[in-house]
């Protein structure tokens, strides 16, 4: 089971089965986000990673692997709109890969 809060009474954790459909060999990046305050949205995430009931819906497959606490968290300040950046981000990893990050499950 993943540490992830549960939000508006959902159960962010799936199975096993579901976590390995998803996993993407050979990646780095397991989730791509945007966020118009970087402060605020990696508080609300870290928030929900610890079990909190934060609004923070996206990403939430990462905390039910083991060593989530140890992974990476990078961002990429930018000038343009974040969701355009975003979807650009994720189309290019899907041109290469040939599906989204593990962690991005939709649009």
């Amino acid at each position: 089971m993943g540490t992830g809060g549960h939000f508006k009474g959902k159960d962010p954790n799936v199975s096993e089965a579901e976590l390995k459909a998803n996993w993407v060999s050979g990646a780095c990046v397991l989730y791509i986000g945007k966020a118009t305050s970087l402060k605020k949205r990696l508080g609300q995430y870290m928030r929900f990673g610890k079990g909190a009931d934060v609004g923070h819906w996206g990403g939430r497959y990462i905390w039910q692997l083991a060593d989530s606490d140890k992974l990476l968290v990078c961002w990429k300040p930018t000038k343009e709109d974040p969701r355009t950046v975003e979807a650009g981000y994720i189309q290019e990893f899907v041109s290469y890969y040939g599906c989204r990050p593990f962690a991005n499950l939709t649009d």
